[in-house]
């Protein structure tokens, strides 16, 4: 059972959800602008208190007047929050462009960090990280050749057509998400059901480009690098960049997973994060 509630930072509405039980830890999605009710995490709210954000420009809060949604301005964000909810400290989970918030928390707040959980992603958003999962898309499509909807994924993913408005975006989304899996339709048919993901486009969103790979060796907070194998969109080479260019990090390879290994691989997920949980005393 989730708990909503509203804080309002710079006049604008910032919706978070509190679960769980535990040591305190703020949970980012990826996106940017996909709803974030696919990362809730029930084996993980038996250990610790998540306090799911919906990310300004998603879910259920406000749009960002002006569209400036740098990495910093989400930091203020969750700041913001996690004054709200009156805790000085957290863990920060971040997946996919959660993970580039994070990352960026860790450079802006490390003193509000206990640490940093970095959830199949990398060290920057730019051309050279779409060319890597242009890459891996390949690869998907080799693992998968009499699969529809892999040769599907890889036509659209292709074609860029991610669209200008929820409805084109959404569609996007469904037709590249079986290469977000390792195995998509073992997962789905473990879970006795489709998956799907939801999406809020702000037409007034700002291009971005961002990169910290030269100020990782800044960011000493103990750190868990969690990565799929077979990730396609965040390529596992960025998590063992990560692990080896901060200096208090630590790797997981979820070996039978892709974007999604709180998904495909659950119990091990949880595990890795509980043990880094456990060894920080807290």
């Amino acid at each position: 059972m989730t708990e909503a509630r509203t804080v309002v930072i710079d006049g604008v509405r910032q919706i978070y959800r509190v679960a769980g039980r535990g040591p305190v830890c703020l949970v980012h999605p990826g996106g940017p602008g996909v709803r974030p009710d696919y990362l809730r995490m029930p084996g993980l709210e038996e250990h610790l208190t998540l306090i799911y954000l919906d990310p300004v420009g998603s879910g259920d809060s406000d749009l960002l007047p002006g569209g400036d949604y740098s990495m910093s301005r989400y930091v203020q964000f969750a700041n913001g929050v996690l004054d709200d909810f009156g805790a000085s400290t957290a863990y920060f989970l971040g997946h996919s462009h959660g993970g580039f918030v994070a990352l960026q928390y860790g450079l802006d707040s490390p003193q509000r960090l206990d640490g940093l959980i970095l959830y199949d992603t990398a060290p920057m958003w730019n051309d050279e990280l779409n060319e890597a999962a242009t890459k891996e898309m390949a690869v998907f499509v080799r693992r998968w050749p009499r699969r529809p909807e892999a040769v599907l994924a890889a036509r659209t993913w292709d074609a860029a057509a991610a669209g200008t408005d929820n409805e084109s975006y959404c569609r996007f989304l469904a037709a590249i998400l079986p290469a977000y899996f390792y195995d998509y339709r073992a997962t789905t048919r473990r879970l006795g059901r489709e998956i799907r993901l939801g999406v809020r486009h702000d037409p007034n969103r700002l291009p971005v480009e961002w990169d910290v790979r030269d100020r990782l060796g800044e960011i000493d907070v103990p750190t868990l690098v969690i990565g799929g194998s077979y990730d396609f969109r965040c390529p596992i080479d960025f998590a063992y960049q990560l692990s080896a260019r901060m200096p208090n990090a630590r790797l997981v390879e979820l070996g039978d997973s892709g974007h999604f290994g709180h998904i495909e691989q659950p119990a091990d997920f949880t595990e890795a994060i509980v043990a880094f949980v456990i060894s920080r005393g807290r």
